[in-house]
C-alpha cells in the first residue's frame, strides 16, 4: 500500500510531461503554419495577382503589387455587390482589375474560382495576398484547383485578430485536410 502514492506521483508526472511536450509541439506548429509560415519569395513577375478575403489591410498590398507591375491582372474577392465589376479596387495604369464574390463564401470557393479563370486565360502562376494565419491554407486551396506556380505574400493581421484566427485556422486547415481534399 505504501508504494501506490509514489506510483501515482510518478503517473501524474508523465501524463504532465506529456502533456507540456504536446503543448509545446501544437506551439511550434501553430507558430510554423500561421504565425510564421515558410513562404516563397515572390518572382519579379506573375500572370495574376489574387487578393483572398478576410482581415488585414490586403488591399494597399495587393495594389502595391499591382502598382509595380509585378502582374498585368489584380482579383479581388470582395462583396456581392462589387463582384462582376471592376469598382472593388481604385485603377491601376496598365493592370486589370476584376471583382468576384466566391461561391461558396470561402477560401475554397475562392480558389476554385481562381482555378477556372486560370483554365481560360492560360494562366500559369498566381501571387495570392492574405494574412499569414491564411497563407498555408490558402496555397493548399489554391495547389489543388490550379496547377501553375502559387505564391503568396503576406500583409499583417490585427493583433486582436490573433486569438479567434488561431483555432479558426486550425478548425479550416483541419476540414481541408480531412475532409475536402479535392478542388
Amino acid at each position: 500500500m505504501a508504494e501506490r502514492p509514489g506510483i501515482r506521483r510518478r503517473s501524474c508526472r508523465v501524463l504532465a510531461a506529456i502533456a507540456v511536450a504536446g503543448l509545446i509541439l501544437l506551439g511550434v506548429i501553430t507558430a510554423r503554419l500561421f504565425i510564421w509560415p515558410d513562404l516563397q519569395p515572390l518572382p519579379p513577375r506573375v500572370d495574376v495577382i489574387v487578393e483572398l478575403g478576410g482581415l488585414g489591410d490586403r488591399d494597399d498590398a495587393a495594389l502595391g503589387l499591382a502598382r509595380a507591375h509585378r502582374g498585368p491582372v489584380l482579383i479581388q474577392s470582395t462583396v456581392i455587390e462589387e463582384a462582376g465589376t471592376e469598382r472593388c479596387l481604385p485603377p491601376v495604369p496598365g493592370v486589370r482589375i476584376l471583382c468576384f464574390h466566391p461561391d461558396p463564401d470561402t477560401t475554397r470557393g475562392e480558389a476554385e474560382y481562381i482555378g477556372q479563370l486560370a483554365a481560360q486565360h492560360h494562366w500559369r502562376s498566381v501571387a495570392l495576398v492574405t494574412t499569414p494565419d491564411q497563407a498555408w491554407r490558402a496555397r493548399l486551396r489554391m495547389t489543388r484547383c490550379f496547377g501553375g506556380d502559387v505564391y503568396v505574400s503576406t500583409t499583417p493581421l490585427p493583433v486582436l485578430a490573433w486569438f479567434w484566427q488561431i483555432p479558426y485556422q486550425w478548425v479550416a486547415t483541419a476540414k481541408a485536410l480531412a475532409f475536402e481534399r479535392s478542388c
